[in-house]
């Protein structure tokens, strides 16, 4: 059974193998979510539930913050939770899907820009502040600042800016066959996350890596927030078979 992506990037997903015979936690890379998964796991061991988690950090903007101890989980999380959510469904057992998601994690680089911060309800004021011609590169899902303020700068050229350290960061190359994922951070329009998406598979294409499967939508949004993030995930035979297997969810929707 796979838990479909969620709006909430507090929450992670739960995938439960075999008929209940265990459980894959995938938790976002984040000091909170880690902890209170770890608390569940044990509760669900103590029952006598096989338990394994993969810890997602595919973002490539930081490799600390005040919120982790390496790089965040953010929109790749996606990516892993289908994957491994179609392991599940065509029955693996735990090991093997936990392994699937393992190796999704780590084949998959993310990062991602703001136009506007969100407010935190608990806060009840934004998360950090933006005039009204400066981005913010690099921030996480949970409202947090990135890695550099800049001005306002075409789409095109902010594309660049998140492409070029995902690319760098595998690395990527010419002849790779990939999944480029799009994701809307909450209040951006389809048709921007588009704009994006346009000038994101042109840079790959002139680098010669195939995209092979995309995604484009708002699916880790961080609330309100005006941006977009891009994921580029190196694919094999398997991972195709298993992200076409189909799925219907609240957010993703194909096949029968």
């Amino acid at each position: 059974m796979f838990t479909s992506p969620t709006p909430d990037p507090i929450l992670a997903a739960t995938i439960a193998v075999d008929s209940g015979a265990g459980v894959l936690h995938i938790v976002k890379n984040y000091t909170g979510d880690v902890l209170n998964f770890e608390t569940a796991a044990e509760l669900a061991e103590a029952e006598g539930i096989q338990v394994r988690s993969v810890v997602t950090d595919d973002d490539v903007a930081v490799k600390d913050s005040l919120y982790t101890a390496g790089r965040r989980g953010v929109a790749g999380t996606v990516l892993v939770e289908k994957i491994a959510g179609a392991s599940a469904q065509r029955g693996d057992d735990l090991e093997t899907v936990a392994a699937i998601a393992t190796r999704v994690n780590s084949q998959v680089r993310s990062m991602g820009v703001a136009l506007t911060p969100c407010v935190v309800p608990h806060a009840g004021e934004p998360s950090f502040t933006l005039a009204e011609d400066e981005i913010e590169i690099g921030i996480g899902i949970h409202g947090e600042p990135g890695r550099e303020r800049i001005l306002l700068e075409p789409a095109d050229q902010i594309v660049d800016r998140l492409l070029t350290p995902i690319l760098d960061d595998l690395p990527f190359a010419s002849g790779d066959r990939v999944l480029l994922f799009v994701n809307g951070m909450g209040g951006t329009p389809l048709v921007e996350l588009y704009i994006v998406f346009r000038h994101a598979a042109e840079v790959l294409k002139a680098a010669g890596i195939d995209v092979t499967r995309s995604l484009v939508g708002n699916f880790v949004t961080s609330l309100e927030m005006q941006g977009a993030s891009i994921s580029v995930l190196k694919l094999d035979d398997e991972m195709v078979e298993l992200w076409d297997a189909p799925v219907q969810t609240a957010a993703l929707r194909w096949g029968r």
